[in-house]
């Protein structure tokens, strides 16, 4: 997938790589609104809303010199918002309501109307990755993603041990966290989600 940063965004990047303070506050008054909205529509509180939002940028700043950033700015900032309020959700498990999961995926999309775009971009990404696991890893987190198959649901239709499962799905969640880092697509937060908490 080529990239789809800005001249502008390139610069900025740049710069944060080379500690300058005003790259990072030029990207938070851009886009902490859109990022605030973001983990506001899905945990529903103000606070941890804004929490998550100065996560994501304290995470930006402690990674600057090596920051490397494949989508465009806004996918890449509200995915990080995303995923850190999965990240709370996951060291908060307390906190999750049936209320909060139910229809998460089309919270995530319509949380802002550019994120549908921003959501297929990644996306893209996402697939992208997934195609160039190992086969049969490849085969077995499809059929738990897509087909929303248990493990020993694969290990049958596939002749091979619910333990074997476990492990190629260790093994792409690995790959895809290596891969992504913080610019996890929605789908996979999702999955995630689903994975752990169904």
């Amino acid at each position: 997938m080529s990239s789809k940063l800005s001249l502008i965004e390139r610069d900025l990047i740049h710069r944060l790589n080379n500690n300058d303070e005003s790259a990072l506050a030029s990207i938070y008054k851009e886009h902490w609104e859109l990022m605030y909205f973001a983990a506001f529509n899905l945990v529903k509180n103000k606070q941890i809303s804004e929490d998550i939002v100065q996560d994501v940028f304290v995470h930006i700043w402690k990674k600057r010199k090596g920051l490397e950033i494949k989508v465009s700015f806004k996918s890449y900032l509200y995915t990080s918002a995303i995923y850190k309020t999965y990240d709370y959700f996951r060291k908060n498990k307390s906190s999750i309501t049936v209320e909060l999961l139910e229809n998460f995926n089309e919270r995530i999309q319509t949380s802002n109307p550019e994120t549908k775009l921003m959501d297929k971009e990644l996306n893209e990404y996402l697939e992208t990755v997934i195609s160039e696991l190992p086969e049969k890893c490849r085969i077995v987190f499809n059929l738990s993603r897509n087909e929303n198959l248990s493990h020993k649901e694969i290990a049958s239709k596939l002749n091979i041990s619910p333990r074997t499962v476990e492990g190629h799905i260790a093994k792409a969640l690995k790959i895809l966290r290596c891969s992504l880092s913080s610019i996890s697509t929605t789908s996979y937060i999702v999955f995630l989600i689903n994975y752990y908490y169904n």
